[in-house]
């Protein structure tokens, strides 16, 4: 329960750069699967 409150306060404190995180690792994530799928392509 203590783990889920404190969660809950990261995320309320981040607020304003939680969009800008999502973002950033959505663009990794992207990133990773087209580096791992370049060699079929060469």
């Amino acid at each position: 329960m203590k783990m889920l409150k404190t969660l809950k306060t990261i995320a309320t404190r981040s607020q304003d750069t939680l969009l800008q995180d999502a973002v950033g690792a959505a663009a990794l994530v992207v990133m990773l699967v087209v580096g791992l799928h370049l060699p079929s392509f060469v």
